[in-house]
């Protein structure tokens, strides 16, 4: 096993055949991951979602700089990472038309910045759309400190298998994830995304070529390469670090989303947010050249602490990485 590289065992298909079976999945034990990791790797996550570029660039040092280093708590995604495992055929998934629709994180104690991690992959819910519709995913990740045992975070990851619906459900329910508020934003931070972001990003580990060659974006149906949604969620866990946690990442509990719009590397973020309660904020997404929403959806709990921005009310300032 090298370092940064994860290892994973794979399930065995009791039966024959390509088609999803949702029982199978639900039943699967779950799948063992383990991953080593440097100091190095911490700092290229950072990287590869923006840190160390533009006004804020002094302020992200913590992140990718080895003296004092801090592991954003978003790379959780990346640590004990299975892969696109949906590809592997004994899961019976369509996968080509699979689409990331929603994330969620727990951050149950900081990430060390290098060391061994396993990760307990498992499928906990699958809803049925019905055979035109599709079917909704869950998968859980719960990772642990291999040297301690200790849980450091659990990563949700909801899949739309447009072509697998029809074929039954079972397992949790899933609760939809409520609207951000109506009125203007409290804070906004506004990143600027440069335009080789998708190709460190993917340096963490997910070398899915549709962020990095045209010609497999092409035949995807979009004009360049894409972003990956796990780098835009990144952005979105800075923003919120930056504007109300005083880049503290011990103050970050849980980060949960919707995937709405596909982000071009080169594209601007505005991170809108919202104060909700001392703890709870709610937050969006937003490419403002075409003003469109990329996520949405957005919650995060926080601790509460005195060196952490106390909530506004009346006033919207712009907290800014651009240029």
């Amino acid at each position: 096993m090298a370092d940064g590289v994860p290892v994973a065992d794979s399930p065995i298909r009791p039966t024959g055949g390509s088609i999803m079976d949702p029982q199978f999945l639900l039943s699967l034990p779950p799948r063992i991951i383990t991953h080593s990791y440097t100091r190095r790797d911490t700092m290229l996550y950072a990287l590869g979602v923006g840190a160390g570029h533009g006004p804020m660039a002094e302020a992200d040092l913590p992140f990718v700089f080895e003296e004092g280093l801090r592991a954003l708590p978003t790379m959780a995604v990346v640590l004990a990472y299975p892969g696109f495992w949906q590809m592997e055929p004994h899961y019976g998934i369509d996968w080509r038309r699979v689409l990331h629709a929603e994330q969620s994180c727990e951050f149950h104690a900081p990430l060390p910045v290098e060391g061994k991690v396993r990760g307990e992959l498992s499928i906990d819910a699958i809803v049925d759309k019905g055979s035109e519709k599709g079917a909704l995913l869950r998968a859980c990740r719960l990772i642990y400190d291999d040297a301690d045992n200790r849980l450091l975070a659990t990563v949700r990851q909801l899949s739309f298998l447009r072509g697998d619906g029809g074929r039954g459900g079972g397992g949790a329910a899933l609760l939809p994830l409520p609207a951000v508020p109506g009125r203007e934003p409290d804070r906004t931070v506004a990143f600027e995304v440069r335009p080789e972001q998708a190709l460190i990003y993917r340096l963490s580990g997910d070398y899915n070529p549709l962020h990095a060659r045209p010609a497999t974006a092409r035949d995807a149906g979009f004009d360049r390469p894409l972003l990956h949604g796990l780098c835009t969620y990144g952005f979105a866990g800075r923003a919120i670090l930056a504007a109300v946690c005083n880049n503290d990442p011990t103050l970050l509990k849980t980060l949960e989303c919707r995937f709405t719009a596909p982000v071009y590397p080169g594209q601007n973020l505005d991170v809108r947010i919202w104060w909700e309660t001392a703890e709870d904020l709610a937050f969006q997404l937003v490419v403002p050249e075409s003003r469109k929403v990329v996520i949405d959806n957005g919650r995060a709990r926080i601790t509460p602490s005195s060196h952490a921005i106390e909530p506004v009310v009346k006033s919207f300032p712009m907290v800014s990485a651009r240029s």
